[in-house]
């Protein structure tokens, strides 16, 4: 269902308002939107560790030894552009 204010700007409602398209450039930016999309269930209050959200490829990356399993902490780490 559209808002008022959908309908008035001629938005379909599919996709948020603030997603925008980004090419993966390089190893290091990958490294970085990897972490980004591991760390936002914590980042939003929903577990207190990120190893505790059943539904990450986090663990998968636990198990190839990308990443400790207390990676981020309770804190999460420090992202790149403001991001936490």
């Amino acid at each position: 269902m559209q808002s008022p204010t959908q309908l008035n700007r001629g938005e379909r409602g599919i996709w948020q308002r603030r997603y925008w398209e980004h090419t993966i450039k390089n190893d290091a930016d990958y490294a970085a939107h990897v972490d980004y999309i591991h760390v936002n269930p914590l980042k939003h209050g929903l577990v207190g560790r990120v190893k505790d959200w059943p539904y990450s490829s986090f663990h998968r990356f636990v198990e190839r030894g990308v990443y400790p399993e207390d990676w981020a902490g309770a804190d999460g780490p420090d992202l790149p552009a403001g991001e936490r």
